[in-house]
């Protein structure tokens, strides 16, 4: 299909990001709650496992 493995790596190390970012932003918001914080981050922090997951599975499949 074209999808090598470090796109899904690069995608998990991304989410982190992501989701430091999306917290650090929904603490920023004055309306937000320190819980619905968290959950945002929990939310998209939720991502990384699944990509690095797909990204080894993908390595392993171009070592073949």
């Amino acid at each position: 299909m074209g999808i090598k493995s470090e796109y899904a790596l690069l995608g998990g190390f991304a989410s982190i990001g992501l989701s430091l970012t999306s917290w650090l932003i929904s603490r920023g918001n004055r309306k937000h709650s320190k819980a619905q914080s968290d959950r945002w981050g929990i939310f998209v922090g939720h991502w990384a496992p699944t990509f690095f997951a797909i990204g080894l599975a993908l390595r392993l499949e171009e070592k073949k």
